[in-house]
């Protein structure tokens, strides 16, 4: 059912059905009018159906559902609908009143009523197929995010290895490390903090954004750490504060810089990471140098990234952005969320 709605066959389908029925019954046209008046028919009546039935489902329903600039909407409407008429009567006038000769249909106002009937009923026929498949298409996004949610909680459970006996440890541990060795002590601090933070702040479905800031200020120092005085690595935030997101969105970008920096010897190893607003978005930027020798980083690399990608279809449908630059020596990634 997916693939016959993703490769649009049910359009086909319907403009197949509607244009062999319309000329079924105009069939009498190639006798009395030629072949070439008889596909005039069928392109004119068709093509300004289309035209109508594009421009309210693509335009007006939405605007209808959000209940945004309702009375301009319904003006819109109407006036698609007396367009359609009136291009319609002018075709007719020309078809049966000149070409076909009969003297009664050239009055402009003779087939009004007939054709203002087949666009509306052509028109309520095909929203109700768009609002069906709309509810269909929405009830699988809702039954996809149900079962990512389990996916997600019982991956938790799993994950979750007494916590209380995670920390005690940590805390132990924090303890025996001599006082005097202060940058032990702050790098276990991280770690406790980031566990803390995977293990009882994610719980929620959308965390503060400082939190998760926190979160990545503290996995990057971390890999600071880990990284040599030939490795330059950035990390800014600018005017994040007062909403929230899906908690460990961001970390699998964030990650991936690590994973695929440069290796090089001669010159720095560049990693910048940039959080920002920009508007009413969200924006992530991540920057990266890495080996020509390096094979390409697919835009989803490794599973975290493929989770990641996922979810972002899943929570933010078409109103995300998500642009990937991969080139021998640099990849980046710029990421843009609606702020809710």
């Amino acid at each position: 059912m997916n693939r016959f709605l993703q490769y649009k066959i049910d359009h086909i389908l319907f403009w197949v059905l509607t244009i062999f029925f319309h000329g079924y019954t105009r069939i009498s046209l190639l006798q009395s009018a030629g072949l070439e008046q008889f596909f005039l028919e069928l392109l004119v009546r068709n093509g300004l159906l289309a035209l109508v039935i594009y421009f309210t489902i693509g335009r007006l329903i939405p605007q209808l559902t959000s209940g945004q600039k309702i009375p301009q909407t319904l003006f819109l409407l109407l006036s698609s609908l007396i367009g359609y008429v009136v291009l319609k009567n002018l075709h007719d006038v020309y078809l049966y009143g000149y070409v076909m000769g009969d003297d009664d249909r050239q009055n402009f106002f003779s087939n009004s009523v007939y054709n203002l009937s087949i666009v509306l009923f052509y028109l309520a026929f095909a929203s109700a197929l768009h609002l069906s498949k709309q509810w269909f298409l929405q009830r699988e996004l809702i039954r996809q995010i149900e079962l990512e949610k389990i996916n997600t909680e019982l991956e938790y459970l799993r994950a979750q290895i007494n916590p209380h006996f995670l920390f005690n440890s940590i805390n132990t541990i924090y303890f025996q490390i001599d006082k005097q060795n202060e940058a032990a002590r702050e790098t276990l601090g991280k770690f406790s903090d980031m566990l803390r933070y995977q293990l009882y702040d994610c719980r929620s479905p959308v965390i503060e954004i400082e939190k998760e800031i926190t979160y990545l200020k503290n996995y990057v120092g971390l890999q600071q750490l880990r990284k040599g005085e030939n490795y330059a690595i950035e990390f800014t935030v600018q005017g994040l504060v007062g909403f929230s997101l899906p908690p460990l969105l961001l970390i699998p970008f964030v990650e991936n810089a690590f994973k695929h920096v440069s290796t090089f010897q001669n010159k720095k190893n560049e990693i910048r990471i940039a959080l920002s607003r920009e508007g009413n978005n969200f924006k992530l930027s991540v920057f990266n140098t890495r080996d020509e020798t390096q094979n390409a980083i697919p835009e989803a690399s490794g599973i975290g990234m493929k989770n990641v990608v996922r979810r972002l279809d899943l929570l933010f449908g078409e109103t995300y952005k998500l642009i990937i630059k991969d080139t021998p020596e640099t990849y980046s990634v710029i990421l843009l969320l609606p702020i809710v």
